[in-house]
């Protein structure tokens, strides 16, 4: 029987955007592929009662200017409206380590990060040869992850697990060897935070796969999964889709919007 407890709320938290994109970006079979195409970066809160957990920690104005992608808001600014201080977080699922989703772990020096295995495995080993497949990560946030270890402050998962009542992981892999996505029961039934395992709605809705990938079949695979752990489609929430802002309603701030209580508008055909 489901109680109130095992409940969590869910939130939205959009720190940046990268406007001058197009198709061809966000999809390797597309025929449209010259047109304008947004992307919105997020974290997404979990509270439930007095426990909070973080997922991914976005990045920092730092490694904004190392790459040139400027951000809204600094990660500990994005979650003051939820009076939060860095120290408060001591909590955070990191669905994979690239720059984007891992590089606030500094930030957040209290925090325990669960993580899979296959990740850490995948960001410091011989696939880092690589320049393509090392292009998304930062060599800094992998440092912090493995101090994070060695302070005894990570803990590593292998596939499906369990981080609290309602709240599990899922090895997806594809756009990273070891990342994963969050299965969250909530009011609305089980809501699955994908993170890069579908950017966007069309990712896994048309089966239009994101151009960087590890393994095709893994990312392929992966928009089944998301499916199969959420209670219907509508609950499944992409890791960079700004639809997401006009499905779901604001919350707090307009940078923040509210998951588990459940769309407000209907998905695109």
């Amino acid at each position: 029987m489901t109680t109130d407890t095992d409940q969590w709320e869910i939130y939205a938290v959009k720190y940046a955007d990268r406007n001058a994109r197009t198709r061809a970006d966000s999809f390797i079979f597309d025929d449209n592929h010259d047109a304008p195409h947004a992307m919105d970066y997020f974290m997404w809160l979990l509270k439930n009662g007095t426990r909070t957990i973080l997922v991914d920690t976005g990045y920092d104005h730092d490694e904004a200017a190392k790459r040139g992608r400027p951000i809204r808001l600094d990660p500990r600014e994005a979650l003051a409206p939820f009076d939060l201080t860095p120290e408060d977080i001591t909590e955070v699922i990191v669905t994979h380590l690239h720059y984007d989703h891992a590089g606030g772990l500094a930030l957040f020096l209290n925090a325990h990060i669960h993580l899979q295995a296959a990740e850490m495995a995948f960001a410091t080993g011989p696939c880092m040869c690589h320049d393509t497949l090392k292009a998304p990560f930062t060599a800094g946030h992998i440092c912090e992850a493995v101090t994070r270890l060695y302070r005894g402050k990570l803990s590593f998962h292998d596939g499906d697990s369990q981080i609290a009542e309602g709240v599990t992981v899922h090895c997806i892999g594809g756009h990273s060897r070891g990342l994963q996505c969050v299965r969250v029961r909530t009011q609305s039934g089980w809501m699955v935070l994908a993170s890069d395992a579908a950017h966007y709605y069309e990712n896994f809705m048309a089966r239009k796969p994101f151009p960087i990938v590890v393994d095709l079949q893994d990312m392929l695979d992966g928009f089944d999964t998301l499916l199969r752990l959420a209670s219907t489609p509508e609950l499944i929430i992409p890791g960079h889709d700004p639809l997401v802002r006009q499905i779901f309603a604001e919350d707090r701030a307009p940078h923040i919007h509210r998951l588990d209580i459940g769309p407000i508008a209907e998905l695109p055909k």
